[in-house]
């Protein structure tokens, strides 16, 4: 009995000691619960606080995107608005470029036969020019002998004259001669 007692002892010594070291683990685990249960605490509002700016942080990119999409579709009604501008400029341009091209054709036909008609009327011009030149040397050849004629003629004409001019002076003191011998006669009046 007394085997048994001191037996039955050591085993409640034994249990309580097991029940004390329970007792600590479960104060260490009730303290490290208490621990978790506020880091769950604290995760969660943090958690809930990162809800909030995620729900947030998505309006406000809902928000931006909404914005960015009407911008977008703004810029890309304006830009189609700029290309149709762009696009009926362009046509009007080259309208008037091929325009422009036709009367660049046009005045370089123009040009070639105004070139090749001012080199015909060059030509006859020249041949004009040749012929009246030709016609001006010979007339001038043709006045400078009749230049030379009529100075001989003229030479001629001189010399009649001085000898008409000495005939006449000739032929008056002749006359003037006769004259006086009429006069003398006249005067004589067995002659009478």
């Amino acid at each position: 009995g007394v085997f048994l007692y001191s037996h039955l002892q050591q085993k409640v010594r034994t249990a309580e000691a097991l029940a004390q070291k329970y007792k600590q683990q479960q104060e260490a685990l009730s303290a490290q619960l208490q621990v978790v249960y506020e880091h769950r605490s604290r995760l969660e509002r943090s958690l809930q606080k990162e809800r909030g700016e995620h729900k947030k942080t998505k309006e406000d990119f809902l928000v931006y995107k909404l914005e960015a999409q009407e911008a977008l579709n703004k810029e890309k009604q304006d830009s189609m608005n700029r290309y149709g501008a762009l696009s009926s400029q362009h046509k009007i341009l080259k309208n008037q470029h091929d325009d422009v091209k036709k009367q660049l054709l046009d005045l370089q036909l123009q040009h070639n036969s105004l070139k090749l008609e001012h080199r015909k009327s060059l030509e006859t011009h020249s041949q004009k020019f040749t012929q009246l030149q030709q016609e001006r040397d010979s007339e001038v050849t043709n006045l400078q002998d009749t230049v030379f004629k009529l100075r001989e003629e003229s030479k001629l004409l001189r010399k009649a004259h001085q000898e008409v001019h000495s005939q006449l002076l000739n032929a008056q003191a002749q006359m003037e001669e006769f004259r006086q011998l009429k006069e003398a006669l006249q005067k004589m009046p067995g002659l009478r």
